[in-house]
Protein backbone atom coordinates (compact mmCIF):
# COMPACT_ATOMS: atom_id res chain seq x y z
CA UNK A 1 0.00 0.00 0.00
CA UNK A 2 1.32 3.33 -0.94
CA UNK A 3 2.50 5.74 1.58
CA UNK A 4 0.56 9.25 1.85
CA UNK A 5 2.52 12.38 2.95
CA UNK A 6 2.87 15.88 2.45
CA UNK A 7 5.29 18.13 1.50
CA UNK A 8 6.41 22.02 0.45
CA UNK A 9 8.39 20.70 -2.68
CA UNK A 10 8.80 17.54 -4.70
CA UNK A 11 11.48 17.26 -6.69
CA UNK A 12 11.39 14.98 -9.87
CA UNK A 13 14.96 13.74 -10.63
CA UNK A 14 17.89 13.87 -8.49
CA UNK A 15 20.27 15.25 -11.05
CA UNK A 16 22.71 18.39 -10.68
CA UNK A 17 19.71 20.55 -11.07
CA UNK A 18 17.37 18.12 -9.04
CA UNK A 19 19.36 17.16 -6.18
CA UNK A 20 21.14 20.63 -6.04
CA UNK A 21 17.25 22.45 -5.83
CA UNK A 22 16.64 19.80 -3.28
CA UNK A 23 19.46 20.98 -1.07
CA UNK A 24 18.79 24.11 -1.44
CA UNK A 25 14.81 24.63 -0.80
CA UNK A 26 15.65 22.37 2.26
CA UNK A 27 18.33 24.99 3.61
CA UNK A 28 15.39 27.59 2.93
CA UNK A 29 13.59 25.68 5.60
CA UNK A 30 11.49 23.50 3.07
CA UNK A 31 10.18 20.14 3.82
CA UNK A 32 11.18 18.63 0.37
CA UNK A 33 11.10 15.24 -1.44
CA UNK A 34 13.06 14.40 -4.38
CA UNK A 35 12.29 10.95 -6.26
CA UNK A 36 14.42 8.87 -8.37
CA UNK A 37 14.17 6.25 -10.47
CA UNK A 38 17.35 5.21 -10.79
CA UNK A 39 19.52 3.55 -7.90
CA UNK A 40 22.11 6.00 -7.40
CA UNK A 41 21.31 9.71 -7.17
CA UNK A 42 23.15 12.27 -9.26
CA UNK A 43 21.67 12.02 -12.48
CA UNK A 44 23.68 11.57 -16.10
CA UNK A 45 25.86 13.59 -15.17
CA UNK A 46 27.23 11.75 -11.95
CA UNK A 47 26.18 8.34 -12.98
CA UNK A 48 26.68 8.16 -16.84
CA UNK A 49 28.01 11.79 -18.07
CA UNK A 50 30.64 13.89 -16.74
CA UNK A 51 31.95 12.70 -14.16
CA UNK A 52 32.96 8.91 -15.55
CA UNK A 53 34.18 10.69 -18.71
CA UNK A 54 36.16 13.25 -16.98
CA UNK A 55 37.55 10.47 -15.23
CA UNK A 56 38.22 7.94 -18.25
CA UNK A 57 39.78 11.27 -19.81
CA UNK A 58 42.53 11.94 -17.30
CA UNK A 59 43.07 8.00 -17.30
CA UNK A 60 43.57 8.16 -20.92
CA UNK A 61 45.58 11.12 -20.94
CA UNK A 62 48.06 10.05 -18.55
CA UNK A 63 48.38 7.00 -20.42
CA UNK A 64 49.08 8.56 -23.71
CA UNK A 65 51.82 10.82 -21.70
CA UNK A 66 53.23 8.27 -20.31
CA UNK A 67 53.91 6.51 -24.32
CA UNK A 68 54.97 10.01 -25.93
CA UNK A 69 54.35 12.91 -24.12
CA UNK A 70 57.01 12.85 -21.46
CA UNK A 71 60.71 12.76 -23.48
CA UNK A 72 60.66 16.44 -23.97
CA UNK A 73 61.01 16.96 -20.37
CA UNK A 74 63.68 15.00 -20.17
CA UNK A 75 61.24 11.30 -18.92
CA UNK A 76 61.85 8.30 -20.86
CA UNK A 77 59.29 5.61 -20.06
CA UNK A 78 59.29 2.63 -21.61
CA UNK A 79 57.05 -0.97 -21.60
CA UNK A 80 54.12 1.35 -20.78
CA UNK A 81 50.74 -1.21 -20.54
CA UNK A 82 47.16 -0.52 -20.93
CA UNK A 83 45.51 -2.02 -17.72
CA UNK A 84 41.75 -1.03 -19.07
CA UNK A 85 40.08 -3.23 -17.03
CA UNK A 86 41.49 -1.05 -13.62
CA UNK A 87 41.16 2.02 -15.58
CA UNK A 88 37.74 1.04 -15.80
CA UNK A 89 37.09 -0.05 -12.16
CA UNK A 90 38.97 3.74 -11.33
CA UNK A 91 36.07 5.32 -13.26
CA UNK A 92 33.47 3.73 -11.35
CA UNK A 93 34.93 3.67 -7.53
CA UNK A 94 35.10 8.11 -8.60
CA UNK A 95 31.20 7.59 -9.59
CA UNK A 96 30.41 6.00 -6.70
CA UNK A 97 31.85 8.01 -4.12
CA UNK A 98 30.39 11.34 -5.47
CA UNK A 99 26.20 9.28 -5.98
CA UNK A 100 27.13 8.22 -2.43
CA UNK A 101 27.92 11.58 -1.58
CA UNK A 102 24.63 13.16 -2.89
CA UNK A 103 23.09 10.69 -0.46
CA UNK A 104 24.73 11.92 2.53
CA UNK A 105 23.95 15.39 1.76
CA UNK A 106 20.50 14.36 1.52
CA UNK A 107 20.55 12.77 4.83
CA UNK A 108 22.11 16.21 6.31
CA UNK A 109 19.78 18.36 5.07
CA UNK A 110 16.67 16.12 5.74
CA UNK A 111 15.79 16.18 2.31
CA UNK A 112 13.33 12.43 1.84
CA UNK A 113 14.61 10.39 -1.08
CA UNK A 114 12.22 8.65 -2.59
CA UNK A 115 13.58 5.42 -5.12
CA UNK A 116 10.65 5.20 -8.14
CA UNK A 117 9.33 6.59 -11.19
CA UNK A 118 6.88 9.72 -10.63
CA UNK A 119 3.72 11.11 -12.11
CA UNK A 120 1.75 13.88 -11.56
CA UNK A 121 -1.06 13.04 -10.87
CA UNK A 122 -2.92 16.20 -10.49
CA UNK A 123 -1.39 19.98 -9.44
CA UNK A 124 -0.56 19.23 -5.65
CA UNK A 125 -0.23 15.00 -6.25
CA UNK A 126 2.43 13.02 -7.24
CA UNK A 127 2.33 9.54 -7.33
CA UNK A 128 5.94 7.16 -6.79
CA UNK A 129 6.16 3.57 -8.61
CA UNK A 130 8.20 1.81 -7.33
CA UNK A 131 10.46 0.55 -5.14
CA UNK A 132 8.97 2.94 -2.12
CA UNK A 133 5.41 3.82 -3.52
CA UNK A 134 3.51 6.55 -2.33
CA UNK A 135 1.11 9.41 -2.80
CA UNK A 136 2.98 13.04 -2.08
CA UNK A 137 0.69 15.71 -1.30
CA UNK A 138 2.68 19.20 -2.21
CA UNK A 139 2.25 22.93 -2.44
CA UNK A 140 5.31 23.06 -5.44
CA UNK A 141 5.86 20.46 -7.93
CA UNK A 142 10.01 20.85 -9.52
CA UNK A 143 10.18 18.72 -13.13
CA UNK A 144 14.50 18.04 -13.23
CA UNK A 145 14.17 14.81 -15.40
CA UNK A 146 17.51 15.75 -17.65
CA UNK A 147 17.60 14.26 -20.81
CA UNK A 148 18.40 11.21 -22.80
CA UNK A 149 20.54 10.40 -26.15
CA UNK A 150 19.07 11.35 -29.34
CA UNK A 151 18.40 8.42 -31.68
CA UNK A 152 19.46 8.59 -35.60
CA UNK A 153 17.52 7.23 -37.87
CA UNK A 154 18.73 4.25 -39.89
CA UNK A 155 21.83 3.90 -36.83
CA UNK A 156 19.92 2.44 -34.36
CA UNK A 157 21.18 1.93 -31.00
CA UNK A 158 21.52 -1.83 -30.08
CA UNK A 159 24.01 -1.01 -26.94
CA UNK A 160 26.58 -3.15 -28.19
CA UNK A 161 27.84 -2.47 -31.86
CA UNK A 162 26.12 0.99 -32.33
CA UNK A 163 25.84 2.25 -29.05
CA UNK A 164 25.40 5.81 -26.87
CA UNK A 165 27.87 7.63 -24.67
CA UNK A 166 26.86 5.19 -21.81
CA UNK A 167 28.07 2.48 -23.22
CA UNK A 168 30.87 4.32 -24.76
CA UNK A 169 31.91 4.84 -21.45
CA UNK A 170 32.85 1.13 -20.85
CA UNK A 171 34.21 -1.03 -23.29
CA UNK A 172 35.65 -4.41 -22.21
CA UNK A 173 38.13 -3.62 -24.89
CA UNK A 174 39.74 -0.73 -27.19
CA UNK A 175 37.37 -1.05 -30.26
CA UNK A 176 40.48 -0.89 -33.16
CA UNK A 177 38.34 0.84 -35.25
CA UNK A 178 35.77 3.10 -33.88
CA UNK A 179 33.12 5.81 -35.38
CA UNK A 180 31.74 8.62 -33.61
CA UNK A 181 28.43 10.12 -35.50
CA UNK A 182 28.51 13.99 -33.78
CA UNK A 183 31.61 16.96 -33.74
CA UNK A 184 29.84 18.33 -30.41
CA UNK A 185 31.67 17.57 -26.92
CA UNK A 186 30.18 14.41 -26.25
CA UNK A 187 31.63 12.82 -29.23
CA UNK A 188 35.03 14.47 -29.09
CA UNK A 189 35.64 14.10 -25.77
CA UNK A 190 35.12 10.10 -25.86
CA UNK A 191 36.35 9.91 -29.26
CA UNK A 192 39.38 11.14 -27.52
CA UNK A 193 39.68 8.63 -25.11
CA UNK A 194 39.55 5.76 -27.22
CA UNK A 195 41.73 7.52 -29.59
CA UNK A 196 44.40 7.80 -27.32
CA UNK A 197 43.85 4.29 -25.80
CA UNK A 198 44.51 2.85 -29.54
CA UNK A 199 41.62 3.08 -31.74
CA UNK A 200 41.64 4.43 -34.78
CA UNK A 201 38.83 7.18 -34.31
CA UNK A 202 36.72 8.63 -37.26
CA UNK A 203 34.18 11.30 -36.68
CA UNK A 204 31.18 12.39 -39.01
CA UNK A 205 29.69 15.82 -38.66
CA UNK A 206 26.72 16.79 -40.56
CA UNK A 207 27.68 20.75 -39.94
CA UNK A 208 30.64 22.20 -41.65
CA UNK A 209 32.58 22.73 -38.95
CA UNK A 210 33.20 21.04 -35.35
CA UNK A 211 31.65 22.25 -31.81
CA UNK A 212 28.93 24.18 -34.20
CA UNK A 213 28.20 25.97 -31.20
CA UNK A 214 31.72 27.37 -30.25
CA UNK A 215 33.76 30.15 -31.81
CA UNK A 216 34.26 29.28 -34.97
CA UNK A 217 38.17 30.52 -35.24
CA UNK A 218 38.84 28.49 -32.55
CA UNK A 219 37.33 25.22 -33.32
CA UNK A 220 39.17 25.37 -36.53
CA UNK A 221 42.16 25.36 -34.51
CA UNK A 222 41.18 22.37 -32.01
CA UNK A 223 40.20 20.19 -35.32
CA UNK A 224 44.20 20.62 -36.44
CA UNK A 225 45.37 19.80 -33.68
CA UNK A 226 43.02 16.67 -32.77
CA UNK A 227 43.85 15.76 -35.98
CA UNK A 228 47.99 15.37 -35.22
CA UNK A 229 45.97 13.13 -32.09
CA UNK A 230 45.37 10.59 -34.67
CA UNK A 231 41.78 11.69 -35.15
CA UNK A 232 40.30 11.78 -38.43
CA UNK A 233 36.73 13.57 -39.68
CA UNK A 234 34.50 13.94 -42.41
CA UNK A 235 32.48 17.18 -42.04
CA UNK A 236 29.57 18.21 -44.02
CA UNK A 237 28.88 14.41 -44.12
CA UNK A 238 25.68 12.11 -42.34
CA UNK A 239 25.37 8.49 -41.17
CA UNK A 240 22.73 7.19 -43.41
CA UNK A 241 22.34 3.47 -41.94
CA UNK A 242 24.07 1.15 -40.40
CA UNK A 243 24.09 -2.93 -40.84
CA UNK A 244 25.63 -5.43 -37.74
CA UNK A 245 27.23 -8.39 -39.42
CA UNK A 246 28.79 -10.54 -36.59
CA UNK A 247 31.65 -7.76 -34.65
CA UNK A 248 31.34 -5.24 -37.79
CA UNK A 249 29.06 -2.46 -38.69
CA UNK A 250 29.08 -1.41 -42.11
CA UNK A 251 27.73 2.04 -42.06
CA UNK A 252 26.91 4.04 -45.18
CA UNK A 253 27.97 8.19 -45.09
CA UNK A 254 26.58 10.40 -47.49
CA UNK A 255 28.47 13.79 -48.24
CA UNK A 256 27.83 16.43 -51.12
CA UNK A 257 25.32 13.92 -52.54
CA UNK A 258 27.64 10.87 -52.58
CA UNK A 259 27.57 8.15 -50.20
CA UNK A 260 29.95 5.48 -49.74
CA UNK A 261 30.51 2.81 -47.14
CA UNK A 262 32.81 1.69 -44.68
CA UNK A 263 33.42 -0.81 -41.83
CA UNK A 264 33.71 -0.77 -38.01
CA UNK A 265 34.34 -2.04 -34.72
CA UNK A 266 32.23 0.11 -32.63
CA UNK A 267 29.80 3.28 -33.69
CA UNK A 268 28.96 5.85 -31.43
CA UNK A 269 26.34 7.99 -32.32
CA UNK A 270 26.52 11.46 -30.08
CA UNK A 271 24.09 13.79 -32.32
CA UNK A 272 22.47 15.41 -29.46
CA UNK A 273 20.32 14.94 -26.58
CA UNK A 274 16.70 15.40 -26.27
CA UNK A 275 14.34 16.50 -22.94
CA UNK A 276 12.97 13.03 -20.89
CA UNK A 277 9.88 13.45 -20.09
CA UNK A 278 8.41 10.14 -20.34
CA UNK A 279 5.49 9.51 -18.15
CA UNK A 280 5.30 12.48 -16.13
CA UNK A 281 1.61 13.03 -16.93
CA UNK A 282 2.54 16.17 -18.36
CA UNK A 283 -0.24 15.89 -21.35
CA UNK A 284 -3.23 14.74 -19.07
CA UNK A 285 -2.61 18.29 -16.57
CA UNK A 286 -2.13 20.55 -19.50
CA UNK A 287 1.35 21.32 -19.39
CA UNK A 288 2.39 23.49 -22.31
CA UNK A 289 6.09 21.61 -24.65
CA UNK A 290 7.81 23.33 -27.45
CA UNK A 291 8.20 22.55 -30.91
CA UNK A 292 11.19 20.46 -29.96
CA UNK A 293 9.72 18.59 -26.88
CA UNK A 294 11.01 21.21 -24.31
CA UNK A 295 8.56 21.99 -21.43
CA UNK A 296 7.47 26.10 -21.84
CA UNK A 297 8.38 28.21 -18.88
CA UNK A 298 8.47 31.75 -17.95
CA UNK A 299 11.42 33.63 -16.02
CA UNK A 300 10.75 32.22 -12.87
CA UNK A 301 10.64 28.39 -14.49
CA UNK A 302 6.88 28.06 -14.02
CA UNK A 303 5.32 26.08 -16.36
CA UNK A 304 1.53 26.94 -17.60
CA UNK A 305 -0.04 24.99 -14.97
CA UNK A 306 0.07 26.59 -11.47
CA UNK A 307 2.44 24.95 -8.63
CA UNK A 308 4.56 23.11 -11.31
CA UNK A 309 8.05 23.98 -12.27
CA UNK A 310 10.78 22.75 -14.70
CA UNK A 311 14.62 23.58 -15.12
CA UNK A 312 17.67 22.12 -16.47
CA UNK A 313 17.53 19.99 -20.02
CA UNK A 314 13.98 19.92 -20.38
CA UNK A 315 13.76 23.26 -20.96
CA UNK A 316 15.09 25.63 -23.31
CA UNK A 317 18.75 26.67 -23.51
CA UNK A 318 22.13 24.42 -23.33
CA UNK A 319 21.96 20.81 -21.95
CA UNK A 320 24.51 21.63 -19.07
CA UNK A 321 24.94 20.38 -15.59
CA UNK A 322 26.13 23.74 -14.20
CA UNK A 323 23.13 25.75 -16.13
CA UNK A 324 20.82 23.23 -14.41
CA UNK A 325 22.26 23.75 -11.16
CA UNK A 326 22.20 27.46 -10.96
CA UNK A 327 18.17 27.14 -12.52
CA UNK A 328 17.48 24.73 -9.79
CA UNK A 329 18.32 27.39 -7.14
CA UNK A 330 17.08 30.43 -8.63
CA UNK A 331 13.62 28.48 -8.73
CA UNK A 332 13.09 27.60 -5.26
CA UNK A 333 14.82 30.74 -4.20
CA UNK A 334 11.91 32.40 -5.90
CA UNK A 335 9.64 30.17 -4.42
CA UNK A 336 10.79 31.20 -0.86
CA UNK A 337 10.28 34.77 -1.64
CA UNK A 338 13.90 35.59 -2.65
CA UNK A 339 15.44 37.02 -5.55
CA UNK A 340 16.44 34.25 -7.50
CA UNK A 341 18.81 34.96 -10.60
CA UNK A 342 20.14 33.15 -13.49
CA UNK A 343 22.63 35.18 -16.02
CA UNK A 344 22.55 33.31 -19.18
CA UNK A 345 25.16 35.57 -20.96
CA UNK A 346 27.60 34.17 -18.05
CA UNK A 347 27.52 30.58 -18.48
CA UNK A 348 30.32 28.45 -19.16
CA UNK A 349 30.71 25.75 -21.84
CA UNK A 350 33.55 23.30 -22.09
CA UNK A 351 34.61 20.97 -24.26
CA UNK A 352 36.99 18.29 -22.37
CA UNK A 353 39.50 17.52 -25.13
CA UNK A 354 43.08 17.93 -24.69
CA UNK A 355 43.59 21.19 -24.88
CA UNK A 356 39.72 21.89 -23.46
CA UNK A 357 37.78 24.61 -25.20
CA UNK A 358 35.98 26.70 -23.22
CA UNK A 359 33.79 29.55 -23.68
CA UNK A 360 31.46 31.95 -22.08
CA UNK A 361 29.50 35.06 -23.02
CA UNK A 362 28.89 35.38 -27.06
CA UNK A 363 31.05 34.02 -30.01
CA UNK A 364 32.28 36.45 -33.23
CA UNK A 365 29.65 35.08 -35.18
CA UNK A 366 26.57 36.17 -32.81
CA UNK A 367 28.21 39.81 -32.50
CA UNK A 368 28.62 39.79 -36.14
CA UNK A 369 24.67 38.54 -36.60
CA UNK A 370 23.69 41.13 -34.24
CA UNK A 371 25.40 43.74 -35.97
CA UNK A 372 27.70 44.77 -32.66
CA UNK A 373 31.12 46.53 -33.50
CA UNK A 374 33.48 44.78 -31.45
CA UNK A 375 37.22 45.23 -30.30
CA UNK A 376 38.68 41.44 -30.04
CA UNK A 377 42.11 40.76 -28.28
CA UNK A 378 44.13 37.58 -28.97
CA UNK A 379 46.89 35.86 -27.04
CA UNK A 380 48.44 32.96 -27.38
CA UNK A 381 49.59 29.86 -25.00
CA UNK A 382 52.97 29.85 -26.58
CA UNK A 383 54.01 33.18 -25.77
CA UNK A 384 52.90 32.26 -21.90
CA UNK A 385 55.67 31.26 -19.70
CA UNK A 386 53.90 28.44 -18.02
CA UNK A 387 52.30 27.06 -20.52
CA UNK A 388 56.18 26.90 -21.90
CA UNK A 389 57.48 25.42 -18.97
CA UNK A 390 54.36 22.84 -18.69
CA UNK A 391 55.71 22.04 -22.35
CA UNK A 392 51.85 23.34 -23.76
CA UNK A 393 52.13 25.52 -26.00
CA UNK A 394 48.59 24.83 -28.14
CA UNK A 395 45.94 27.61 -28.10
CA UNK A 396 45.36 30.67 -27.40
CA UNK A 397 42.85 33.34 -25.85
CA UNK A 398 40.28 34.97 -27.50
CA UNK A 399 38.57 38.22 -25.69
CA UNK A 400 35.38 40.00 -27.76
CA UNK A 401 34.76 43.62 -25.98
CA UNK A 402 32.47 46.05 -26.78
CA UNK A 403 33.93 48.47 -29.63
CA UNK A 404 32.43 51.41 -27.81
CA UNK A 405 31.95 50.74 -24.13
CA UNK A 406 34.93 47.81 -23.82
CA UNK A 407 32.41 45.87 -22.14
CA UNK A 408 32.80 42.12 -22.23
CA UNK A 409 30.89 40.37 -24.26
CA UNK A 410 32.60 36.90 -24.86
CA UNK A 411 35.51 34.76 -23.70
CA UNK A 412 36.87 31.80 -25.73
CA UNK A 413 39.96 30.24 -23.96
CA UNK A 414 41.72 26.91 -26.11
CA UNK A 415 44.22 25.33 -24.16
CA UNK A 416 45.57 23.95 -21.11
CA UNK A 417 43.54 24.09 -18.26
CA UNK A 418 40.75 26.45 -20.10
CA UNK A 419 38.01 24.90 -17.88
CA UNK A 420 39.57 26.27 -15.02
CA UNK A 421 40.49 29.61 -16.69
CA UNK A 422 37.41 30.12 -18.17
CA UNK A 423 35.83 31.05 -14.40
CA UNK A 424 37.51 34.63 -14.55
CA UNK A 425 35.88 35.07 -17.39
CA UNK A 426 32.02 34.45 -15.94
CA UNK A 427 32.97 36.51 -13.14
CA UNK A 428 33.63 39.42 -15.14
CA UNK A 429 30.98 39.26 -17.47
CA UNK A 430 28.37 38.46 -14.40
CA UNK A 431 29.81 41.29 -12.83
CA UNK A 432 29.64 43.46 -15.90
CA UNK A 433 33.24 44.53 -16.30
CA UNK A 434 35.21 45.82 -19.30
CA UNK A 435 38.46 44.29 -20.95
CA UNK A 436 40.27 46.99 -19.31
CA UNK A 437 39.00 45.96 -15.98
CA UNK A 438 40.75 42.23 -16.49
CA UNK A 439 43.69 44.38 -18.45
CA UNK A 440 44.43 45.99 -15.17
CA UNK A 441 43.75 43.19 -12.24
CA UNK A 442 47.45 42.07 -11.21
CA UNK A 443 47.84 38.31 -12.21
CA UNK A 444 50.26 36.12 -10.58
CA UNK A 445 53.50 35.24 -12.70
CA UNK A 446 54.11 32.89 -14.16
CA UNK A 447 50.52 31.28 -14.31
CA UNK A 448 48.42 30.21 -16.88
CA UNK A 449 45.73 32.86 -16.11
CA UNK A 450 48.55 35.34 -17.21
CA UNK A 451 47.24 34.47 -20.85
CA UNK A 452 43.91 35.79 -20.12
CA UNK A 453 45.54 39.62 -18.90
CA UNK A 454 47.51 39.67 -22.18
CA UNK A 455 44.12 39.08 -24.65
CA UNK A 456 42.87 41.30 -22.37
CA UNK A 457 45.42 44.05 -22.89
CA UNK A 458 45.61 42.81 -27.10
CA UNK A 459 41.96 44.17 -27.08
CA UNK A 460 43.11 47.77 -26.78
CA UNK A 461 46.09 46.98 -29.06
CA UNK A 462 49.23 46.72 -25.72
CA UNK A 463 49.89 43.18 -25.15
CA UNK A 464 53.04 43.01 -23.13
CA UNK A 465 54.34 39.63 -24.09
CA UNK A 466 54.02 39.65 -27.80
Amino acid sequence: MAKASRHDLVVIGAGPGGYVAAIRAAQLGMNVACVEKETALGGTCLRIGCIPSKALLDSSEAFDKANEGLEAHGVKVSGVELDLTTMMRRKDKVVKGLTAGVASLFKKNGVTHLRGAARIAEPGTVAVVGTDEATLGTKHVLIATGSEPTPLPGVDFDGRSIVSSEEALSFSDVPPRLLVVGAGAIGLELGSVWARLGSKVKVVEFMDRIVPLMDNELGAALKKILEKQRLSFQLSASAKSATVTGSEVRVTVEAGGKASSESFDKVLVAVGRRPYTRGLGLEEIGVKLDGKGRIEVDEHFATSVAGVYAIGDVIRGPMLAHKAEEEGVACVETLAGQAGHVNYDAVPNVVYTWPELASVGKTEEECAEQRREVKIGRFPFFANGRARAMEERDGLVKIIADAKTDRLLGVHILGPRASDLIAEAALAIEFGSSAEDLARTCHAHPTLPEAVKEAALAVAGRAIHI
